[in-house]
């Protein structure tokens, strides 16, 4: 299981939002490594656009990285992960 665990931290899975303006990386483990956010997202008149556009990649990402480590950990977890708040 702790080979796994110290592969998760290796692999990464991104997530986008606004047909692609807000990007996520985050690794496999569920820590967010990187948003990208496209200048064209950026409309100083409608912030909160852009904030909806990063919470929607950054909870994407974070799905996915738990789906990942779902996929790697299978039942060897035995619902630790549930425990840790992934």
């Amino acid at each position: 299981m702790q080979k796994a665990q110290d592969e998760l931290e290796h692999e990464t899975v991104e997530a986008s939002a606004g047909g692609g303006m807000v990007t996520v990386t985050a690794s496999g483990a569920g820590d967010v490594k990187q948003i990208k956010i496209d200048p064209k997202a950026i409309d100083p008149d409608d912030a909160e656009l852009l904030a909806d556009m990063v919470l929607a990649a950054v909870n994407e990402a974070i799905r996915s990285a738990r789906s990942l480590q779902e996929s790697k950990l299978g039942g060897l977890a035995g619902g630790a992960l549930g425990g840790l708040g992934l």
